[in-house]
Protein backbone atom coordinates (compact mmCIF):
# COMPACT_ATOMS: atom_id res chain seq x y z
CA UNK A 1 0.00 0.00 0.00
CA UNK A 2 1.31 3.47 -0.79
CA UNK A 3 0.60 6.97 0.43
CA UNK A 4 1.72 9.89 -1.76
CA UNK A 5 4.05 7.54 -3.59
CA UNK A 6 5.71 6.23 -0.40
CA UNK A 7 5.28 2.89 1.30
CA UNK A 8 3.06 3.05 4.37
CA UNK A 9 5.12 2.29 7.48
CA UNK A 10 3.98 1.38 11.00
CA UNK A 11 5.75 2.11 14.23
CA UNK A 12 5.54 2.64 17.95
CA UNK A 13 5.73 5.78 20.08
CA UNK A 14 7.41 4.84 23.36
CA UNK A 15 7.55 7.15 26.37
CA UNK A 16 11.21 7.25 27.48
CA UNK A 17 10.45 6.99 31.21
CA UNK A 18 13.60 6.76 33.31
CA UNK A 19 11.84 4.91 36.14
CA UNK A 20 12.18 1.63 34.21
CA UNK A 21 14.78 2.14 31.46
CA UNK A 22 15.10 -1.54 30.59
CA UNK A 23 11.34 -1.72 30.07
CA UNK A 24 11.63 1.09 27.52
CA UNK A 25 14.32 -0.86 25.66
CA UNK A 26 12.25 -4.06 25.91
CA UNK A 27 9.29 -2.25 24.30
CA UNK A 28 11.55 -1.20 21.42
CA UNK A 29 12.73 -4.79 21.00
CA UNK A 30 9.14 -6.02 21.13
CA UNK A 31 8.22 -3.49 18.43
CA UNK A 32 10.94 -4.93 16.23
CA UNK A 33 9.88 -8.51 16.99
CA UNK A 34 6.28 -7.61 16.09
CA UNK A 35 7.47 -6.49 12.66
CA UNK A 36 6.99 -2.75 13.10
CA UNK A 37 9.07 -0.52 10.86
CA UNK A 38 9.86 2.34 13.23
CA UNK A 39 10.39 2.98 16.94
CA UNK A 40 10.16 6.57 18.15
CA UNK A 41 10.79 8.31 21.48
CA UNK A 42 9.59 11.75 22.48
CA UNK A 43 12.28 14.37 22.99
CA UNK A 44 11.77 16.52 26.07
CA UNK A 45 15.25 17.27 27.46
CA UNK A 46 13.80 19.48 30.20
CA UNK A 47 11.64 16.59 31.52
CA UNK A 48 13.50 15.03 34.47
CA UNK A 49 11.39 11.85 34.34
CA UNK A 50 12.59 10.99 30.81
CA UNK A 51 15.77 9.42 29.51
CA UNK A 52 17.91 11.51 27.16
CA UNK A 53 16.63 10.83 23.65
CA UNK A 54 20.02 10.59 21.89
CA UNK A 55 21.51 8.32 24.50
CA UNK A 56 18.42 6.11 24.33
CA UNK A 57 18.40 6.01 20.51
CA UNK A 58 22.06 4.95 20.54
CA UNK A 59 21.45 2.21 23.09
CA UNK A 60 18.37 0.89 21.31
CA UNK A 61 20.23 0.91 17.99
CA UNK A 62 22.81 -1.39 19.56
CA UNK A 63 20.10 -3.68 20.98
CA UNK A 64 18.06 -4.04 17.77
CA UNK A 65 18.89 -5.12 14.23
CA UNK A 66 16.25 -4.04 11.73
CA UNK A 67 13.83 -1.45 13.07
CA UNK A 68 14.34 2.22 12.19
CA UNK A 69 14.68 4.70 15.06
CA UNK A 70 13.75 8.34 15.56
CA UNK A 71 13.18 11.05 18.09
CA UNK A 72 9.55 12.13 17.84
CA UNK A 73 10.28 14.94 17.24
CA UNK A 74 13.64 16.42 18.18
CA UNK A 75 13.32 19.77 19.91
CA UNK A 76 15.42 21.94 17.60
CA UNK A 77 15.59 25.08 19.79
CA UNK A 78 17.35 23.02 22.47
CA UNK A 79 19.93 21.40 20.20
CA UNK A 80 22.81 23.02 18.34
CA UNK A 81 22.16 22.32 14.62
CA UNK A 82 25.74 21.38 13.73
CA UNK A 83 26.07 19.05 16.74
CA UNK A 84 22.68 17.49 15.99
CA UNK A 85 23.56 16.95 12.32
CA UNK A 86 26.79 15.20 13.25
CA UNK A 87 25.04 13.05 15.87
CA UNK A 88 22.33 12.00 13.40
CA UNK A 89 24.85 11.21 10.69
CA UNK A 90 27.08 9.25 13.08
CA UNK A 91 24.26 7.18 14.55
CA UNK A 92 22.86 6.55 11.09
CA UNK A 93 26.23 5.16 9.96
CA UNK A 94 26.71 3.10 13.13
CA UNK A 95 23.18 1.64 12.94
CA UNK A 96 23.38 0.67 9.28
CA UNK A 97 21.14 3.47 8.01
CA UNK A 98 18.31 3.02 10.52
CA UNK A 99 17.99 6.58 11.87
CA UNK A 100 15.19 8.91 10.78
CA UNK A 101 15.23 12.62 11.59
CA UNK A 102 12.16 14.55 12.67
CA UNK A 103 12.54 18.16 13.79
CA UNK A 104 10.16 20.35 15.73
CA UNK A 105 9.98 23.83 17.20
CA UNK A 106 9.27 22.56 20.73
CA UNK A 107 5.94 22.00 22.45
CA UNK A 108 6.25 24.86 24.89
CA UNK A 109 8.33 27.78 23.67
CA UNK A 110 8.37 29.41 27.09
CA UNK A 111 9.50 26.27 28.92
CA UNK A 112 11.99 25.33 26.20
CA UNK A 113 13.53 28.79 25.99
CA UNK A 114 13.84 29.05 29.77
CA UNK A 115 15.52 25.65 29.94
CA UNK A 116 17.90 26.63 27.13
CA UNK A 117 18.67 29.94 28.84
CA UNK A 118 17.29 32.04 25.99
CA UNK A 119 14.06 33.27 27.60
Amino acid sequence: MTDYGHDLLFGSFITPANAAPHHVVALAQASEAAGLDLVTFQDHPYQPAFLDTWTLLSYVAARTERVHLAGNVLNLPLRQPAVLARAVASLDLLSGGRVELGLGAGASGTRSSRWAGTG
